[in-house]
């Protein structure tokens, strides 16, 4: 089977009445055409078979992955699919799996899909638009904030035959939800005749992907079986791709108890995130003699923000100069050298390593943009070029600690009795750090301990994964550690993390509580950006009130992916724009022979 040309998605473009292709793209044209029978990134000759094991931290209750509550075990991609899948090879581009082909007006206020003859459940079952249907129905009013937020943007479902269904949008102005719509899940309806769809459940949902949940054991482990007879196996966008008979996800209580297991031969493959780690931690004799390989993947995503999310729900953190004080109690040099093995560099944008990151002053571009909402915004978003602060790397941070004390009176926070209180009540400056991975503990006792020089008590708390999630839903937190990873076509989702509504919202990512009227028009800039260069404008214009918003302490980042893994696997030699991709390695027989310890 082949992708029909690309002429037709770009026929998308140029007519008011859009013909059906088996593609669309954000922006431009598709980069996969007539005869191109695969993705470039996957080996359409890769062998099958073997197993893959991988460790997560934590524990799961639920294989009810599209509701708030529960923690959801890992592996969800490989049972369930979308009407289109993405390519890892393009900033924004989905082709055809479910629906066998798309088409959208010139204004995309409207998208119609053509289900594929043959796209089958797991149970044998047709894939219908009753099904279609039913999931946009049953996540519109019970699903997870994201799905509920875009399907709140659809005003009709209309079917077209027994194959058609469009979706018709409330306004023309958002040129994402199209794609959107290809990337939303597509549940049975049959399934749920007997079966509460808002409830925790360990017993698996039906799925339509390439694999079937094949074994649980409640909180310990979920494992994966290939379907030999996958309905889609041959399609472009899946051939070469699911190549593991098995695929396991094996939960430890933490991250050390993983790293041994890895190192046992228990777990096959890890992503190290922790350079000391990096650097001592696998000097091992199956590293010395090849069996662990240790290797660096680089990619063209953006690195995206890992930071300290305030969250300014809190009275404390109401005000920004008390933000940007805060981001004053980090020595970076002094960290990077002495924990990381300067491996790191500093984060100054929320879209690092990408042009869409904001750099220098603002382009007359992005002025016209921020412009009609300047009263609301910092004058420095005009004037200067956003850094974070920087020391001198001897970890003292003496002038840092006078800028941080001059910004918390300006704010009506002083010292009284030893102890930083407000003006306005007495009342001590205290918070916590709630904490998910024990390798952030000492990252986190460097920042307590330097705010308690300014006379403000942090107490650093680790807690369990049905805790953390908890507690992030319902916004229940004062300060944790996150990392949010844009892709190199940021659109709607932007709302989910920063916008206004997404705030109030249980389950979003908008941790810091971001409420800002121009954030939210930029989102909405975002999403209708009509070539590529509207967007970057829009994004960079959006960074820069982030940054000097202070909601977050920027951390830092890598420019590549640090894999440590068992040398058991082959991979394709092309890697993909956004990084490597699991799914499309395979179990290398020729290098399993006494591999393993």
């Amino acid at each position: 089977m082949k992708f029909p040309a690309i002429a037709l998605a770009a026929t998308l473009l140029l007519c008011e009445q859009a013909k059906a292709a088996p593609a669309i793209a954000m922006h431009g044209t598709p980069k996969h055409g007539d005869d191109d029978r695969h993705f470039a990134y996957a080996d359409p000759d890769a062998p099958k078979g073997g197993r893959l094991v991988l460790g997560r931290v934590g524990g799961f209750d639920s294989l009810q992955h599209y509701i708030v509550r529960g923690a959801r075990a890992d592996g969800r991609q490989l049972s369930h699919q979308s009407l289109l899948s993405r390519s890892y090879d393009e900033p924004f581009t989905l082709y055809a799996l479910i629906a066998e082909d798309v088409a959208t007006p010139a204004d995309r206020s409207a998208v119609t899909f053509r289900l594929r003859p043959g796209a089958r459940f797991h149970d044998g079952s047709e894939i219908t638009v009753d099904d279609v249907v039913f999931s946009r129905e049953i996540l519109a009013a019970k699903g997870r904030p994201n799905h509920r937020f875009f399907y709140k943007q659809v005003a009709a479902v209309e079917r077209s035959g027994r194959r058609g269904v469009t979706f018709r949008f409330k306004s023309s102005r958002n040129r994402e939800l199209p794609l959107i719509m290809g990337m939303m899940p597509i549940l049975s309806k049959a399934s749920f005749a007997d079966r509460k769809f808002d409830r925790v459940s360990l017993t698996p949902l039906l799925g339509s992907g390439p694999y079937v949940v094949d074994e649980v054991d409640p909180g310990r482990s979920i494992q994966y079986r290939r379907l030999k007879d996958y309905w889609a196996r041959d399609l472009p966008s899946q051939r070469g791709q699911h190549n593991f008979d098995i695929v396991r996800y094996d939960y430890y209580r933490d991250d050390s108890a993983m790293l041994e297991a890895f190192k046992a031969g228990k777990v096959d493959l890890r992503v190290e995130h922790e350079p000391r780690l990096w650097a001592q931690a696998y000097d091992t004799p199956a590293r010395r003699d090849g069996r662990i390989k240790l290797l660096e993947f680089k990619h063209g995503r953006p690195a995206g923000i890992y930071a300290v999310a305030l969250n300014s729900r809190r009275a404390q953190f109401r005000d920004a100069r008390v933000r940007a004080a805060l981001a004053h109690a980090i020595d970076f040099k002094w960290l990077n050298r002495t924990l990381f093995h300067g491996a790191y560099q500093r984060t100054r944008s929320y879209f690092e390593n990408s042009e869409l990151a904001a750099t220098g002053l603002p382009s007359a571009a992005e002025v016209a943009l921020l412009t009609p909402y300047r009263n609301s915004l910092a004058g420095e978003i005009f004037t200067q070029s956003y850094a974070p602060p920087t020391a001198d790397g001897s970890g003292r941070l003496r002038g840092n600690n006078r800028t941080a004390r001059r910004l918390l009176a300006q704010a009506g926070w002083r010292i009284k009795d030893l102890k930083l209180r407000h003006e306005g009540g007495g009342k001590a400056f205290r918070f916590e750090i709630m904490l998910l991975r024990r390798g952030n503990v000492k990252l986190a006792l460097h920042l307590a301990r330097n705010l308690e020089k300014l006379g403000i008590d942090v107490e650093v708390r680790l807690v369990d994964t049905a805790q953390y999630q908890q507690r992030t839903n319902t916004f229940d937190f004062d300060a944790i550690f996150h990392t949010w990873e844009p892709s190199l076509s940021p659109g709607n989702e932007q709302a989910f993390y920063w916008g206004s509504e997404a705030a109030r919202q249980p389950g979003s990512r908008n941790y810091p509580g971001i409420r800002v009227p121009a954030v939210d028009a930029l989102i909405q800039k975002i999403s209708d950006a009509p070539d590529r260069a509207s967007l970057v404008t829009a994004v960079r214009a959006m960074d820069r009130i982030l940054q000097w918003g202070h909601y977050v302490i920027p951390l830092f980042h890598l420019k590549a992916d640090r894999v440590a893994l068992w040398d058991k696997f082959g991979r394709p030699e092309q890697m993909p724009l956004y990084g490597y991709r699991l799914e499309t390695w395979w179990a290398d027989a020729s290098r399993m022979e006494g591999n393993r310890k």
